[in-house]
């Protein structure tokens, strides 16, 4: 199932190219509202999801890049000894792995990662994220979606 790095591909892409764009016409945290609850904002976050070790020091960062260099190796091997029947799990291990390589390269070369969408409502602001955090997040949905969901008759069992 290696065929699907393509999709990892394109996320990476999509996502490097949506951060050089926001960097290049905003403002670090300008803010621009698109609608009454979704803002674009150029927001930096050296942490992990949500913040998490954000002002751990800067020791995080080398920590964040090891670790998601580790995972993509991870993915990638699991990938590639995935049957043709293991479809979700194929697809959601691309998304993660795209994303994951998406926000690593902003770490190595930034040292931070680069997010832009907020969305918020009634005063409450969900924290801003990039596209390699949706394809990280619908790719781990897949992943549960394929882990829980029980597989059609003639399928081969999850195992």
């Amino acid at each position: 199932m290696t065929r699907l790095l393509w999709l990892s591909f394109l996320v990476l892409v999509l996502d490097q190219a949506t951060k050089f764009w926001i960097q290049a016409v905003f403002e670090p945290y300008q803010s621009l509202q698109i609608l009454p609850f979704f803002n674009l904002v150029l927001a930096f976050n050296t942490g992990a999801a949500f913040s998490f070790l954000g002002d751990a020091g800067g020791w995080q960062r080398w920590f964040f890049v090891a670790l998601a260099l580790v995972v993509s190796v991870v993915l990638v091997v699991w990938l590639s000894r995935l049957g043709e029947d293991d479809r979700r799990t194929a697809w959601g291990l691309a998304l993660v792995l795209g994303g994951a390589v998406g926000n690593v390269i902003d770490r190595i070369w930034l040292g931070h990662v680069v997010d832009f969408l907020d969305f918020h409502w009634a005063g409450y602001h969900w924290p801003a994220f990039n596209v390699a955090d949706m394809a990280i997040t619908g790719g781990v949905v897949l992943l549960l979606v394929d882990g829980f969901w029980p597989r059609r008759r003639g399928d081969q069992s999850a195992d």
